[in-house]
């Protein structure tokens, strides 16, 4: 790591204020709770903890064109929050080419990256610390994924459509049956959103 980098991917110890207001993601409950229970990873602050960003675009300007690309980034959460969404510090880790986007055989592209994420996090790899001026052993950690519905479906394999859509609501997933037609909604549909019709 050079100097600069080095003393930036420390800024969520070093130097993020905690006076318990949001600012970045080191002051979730997601971070803290990570932290509880992996407190070793915790305790080196240049261990890096990623996002993973994934999802499908059209390359080119025509819309009417049905290629598609699926790209996955992986976003480093130890930078301050004015640099960890800056296009330069985005890993691209792939780019899955068309026409279509992968759906279910994402799991192949996928494969590699999961090998050296595990890798990774259970072994390490040896790096120096311009700044400290020493080696040390680096490790990173998944902390989640960025993505859409679709994406969502794709990635974690739970079927975001029907009645147990939502996969955090689960069995508790509140639904509804349209009156007028033959369909179930599910999610938190609000009645001023639907038609008269289905009213």
């Amino acid at each position: 790591m050079s100097t600069k980098t080095s003393s930036l991917m420390t800024w969520h110890k070093d130097e993020r204020i905690n006076d318990g207001i949001m600012r970045h993601p080191a002051d979730s409950m997601a971070w803290k709770s990570f932290d509880e229970l992996h407190p070793s990873f915790a305790t080196e602050p240049r261990n890096v903890r990623l996002g993973l960003a994934s999802d499908e675009f059209q390359p080119f300007r025509n819309s009417k064109s049905s290629h598609s690309i699926w790209h996955v980034v992986l976003i480093p959460y130890n930078l301050p929050p004015w640099l960890c969404m800056k296009q330069e510090n985005f890993i691209l880790s792939m780019l899955i080419p068309g026409p279509n986007g992968p759906g279910d055989a994402i799991d192949t592209y996928l494969q590699p990256l999961i090998e050296e994420l595990k890798e990774l996090w259970e072994v390490g790899i040896g790096t120096f610390d311009a700044s400290a001026k020493q080696n040390f052993k680096l490790h990173a950690s998944l902390l989640w994924t960025i993505n859409d519905f679709p994406a969502y479906e794709n990635l974690s394999g739970w079927s975001t459509k029907g009645k147990l859509a939502c996969p955090f609501c689960n069995k508790d997933t509140s639904s509804i049956r349209l009156t007028n037609c033959e369909a179930e909604i599910a999610g938190p549909i609000h009645y001023r959103w639907m038609y008269p019709i289905e009213r």
